[in-house]
């Protein structure tokens, strides 16, 4: 397994029940494909610097996992369906 780090904005117009539900989704995805998620960070709400599909604000949440690229690409494919997700970013972590 390789260490990632995946960076993703949902947004930031969901309640807070929804929130929590969409996170969790996420991370079940990465969970069910076999990665280990070691640090969550949420970030909260930011403005972005240029606005992105006509949005000017979203919430950020950073982790830190262990996983198979196999999986990494089957959350990539289904974050890319999900209307919720705004962005995402997966690099491998040198740490």
């Amino acid at each position: 397994m390789e260490k990632y780090e995946l960076m993703y904005i949902i947004s930031a117009d969901l309640d807070e029940a929804s929130r929590k539900a969409e996170i969790e989704k996420l991370h079940k995805i990465l969970t069910d494909n076999k990665a280990v998620i070691r640090d969550v960070k949420e970030w909260g709400v930011r403005e972005f610097a240029s606005p992105i599909h006509k949005l000017t604000k979203g919430y950020y949440v950073v982790l830190k996992l262990d996983g198979e690229h196999a999986g990494l690409l089957e959350f990539e494919r289904l974050a890319r369906l999900d209307n919720q997700v705004i962005r995402f970013l997966l690099t491998v972590d040198k740490d």
